[in-house]
């Protein structure tokens, strides 16, 4: 496997269950170490640029990755902290309110459906500025409303120069000049 991207392309994967798009996702993230060639992030190998690479990649993956304590703000704000970015509360609750979460920002996420948890973690694409998206399966669990704003956001986020890879087991497209799908 072969590719190369550039500012304002999506890659979309497909492929059946257990096929390796996960797998891939997780090398491109250096997560996990290919068997073979290298994965490289503007022309150096990521296996030797750690956390400056990381720095540059949002990857948000099909578990939800929250604190069934916490509610959606304070998960939020634990993960942005972790990454060492400033957490602007009012705006934090504007994306989850924006995201159909203002009835539940007081509970604890463990009571929150599988699709509001979903809306919780990606949240972080409003939040966070970073030129990589790798997002494996972000349409799992959401509603028609919620799918759209996703597909909305990831068509701005490339449309405005940023790299989206992405994994889904639905059929959709975006309006975006570079869109392409690997099989």
């Amino acid at each position: 496997l072969n590719f190369s991207l550039k500012n304002g392309d999506v890659l979309y994967l497909q492929g059946e269950n257990g096929a390796g798009k996960t797998t891939l996702l997780r090398m491109l993230c250096g997560l996990t170490h290919p068997y073979a060639g290298d994965v490289d992030w503007c022309g150096d190998n990521i296996k030797g640029m750690a956390e400056e690479y990381s720095k540059n990649i949002l990857y948000i993956g099909h578990l939800p990755g929250i604190k069934e304590d916490l509610t959606a703000l304070e998960n939020l704000q634990f993960s942005l902290a972790q990454l060492g970015l400033a957490v602007d509360k009012p705006q934090v609750l504007s994306v989850l309110e924006a995201l159909g979460l203002a009835k539940a920002l007081h509970l604890p996420t463990r009571m929150l459906s599988q699709g509001q948890k979903r809306r919780v973690v990606l949240a972080r694409l409003w939040l966070q500025d970073l030129p990589l998206w790798i997002l494996d399966e972000p349409f799992t669990a959401l509603d028609a409303v919620a799918t759209d704003l996703v597909k909305q956001k990831i068509e701005n986020f490339a449309n405005a120069g940023g790299i989206v890879v992405m994994t889904s087991h639905q059929d959709f497209s975006l309006n975006v000049p570079h869109f392409m799908q690997l099989k």
